[in-house]
């Protein structure tokens, strides 16, 4: 299931929260190396965009819950199809 999550951490000075930025690079790391996250991409400013490929809800949740332990954020959450399977669906579709 893949997923596009965009963060918006709390307003905080940028220098107060240097070691937990750097906590998040080692925490994402491994789920990069996993498959679980495709990308990610820091924002201009503060925040980033990571596109999660997960078996479940269940999985993004969890992963959430300990990106936010690390750096507090307010999360929007896009639920996003797979290229091939957006045209396989598409393909299905008759004209109107």
């Amino acid at each position: 299931m893949l997923f596009l999550v965009i963060s918006e951490p709390r307003p905080e000075p940028p220098s107060s929260v240097t070691a937990a930025r750097q906590r998040y690079w080692t925490w994402i790391q491994p789920l990069i190396d996993a498959g679980e996250v495709r990308s990610v991409h820091a924002k201009v400013g503060r925040g980033a965009a990571v596109l999660f490929d997960v078996a479940s809800n269940e999985a993004l949740h969890a992963h959430l819950n300990a990106w936010a332990d690390i750096i507090p954020a307010r999360f929007d959450v896009h639920a996003l199809i797979d290229p091939v399977a957006a045209r396989r669906f598409l393909q299905g579709q008759g004209v109107g």
